[in-house]
């Protein structure tokens, strides 16, 4: 069975109560149905939405970094997340991921598994003086 995204009803909610029709319809529209303003936004819209969900105050904008780190921690590649963010060059991408601290103890853990399976085995040099020495 296909496991669907966790955001997609909420999302197919809002097109179906929210947008605008025809082509050029607007999928998030201010409250004068016209464009979203910045200023608009994040005094009407956004920190009433922070309170009414509880969640503390931060930018709207950190979510595109938010969403970049946790694609990039999915296993995204830079041409893959330069692809999402609409960016054309790799700066531009790298400037939107962030290291996490579960991130790091993984790649540590990732690291400590490969030593560990390399001392396992020896080195090169020891193996090689253990094939002379049986000779």
């Amino acid at each position: 069975m296909r496991r669907r995204a966790a955001a997609l009803e909420d999302l197919r909610a809002h097109v179906k109560d929210f947008t605008q029709d025809g082509d050029k319809g607007l999928v998030f529209a201010g409250p004068d149905d016209g464009p979203l303003r910045n200023t608009n936004f994040n005094r009407r819209v956004w920190a009433q939405a922070l309170m009414d969900a509880g969640l503390p105050k931060i930018h709207f904008h950190d979510l595109r970094h938010t969403g970049n780190t946790l694609a990039a921690n999915a296993g995204a590649s830079i041409r893959e997340l330069m692809e999402r963010m609409g960016h054309s060059s790799t700066r531009a991408a790298m400037i939107y991921q962030h290291s996490t601290d579960k991130r790091q103890r993984e790649v540590a853990r990732k690291l400590d598994d490969l030593a560990r399976g390399a001392l396992a085995k020896g080195s090169g040099t020891q193996r090689a003086r253990e094939r002379n020495k049986a000779e």
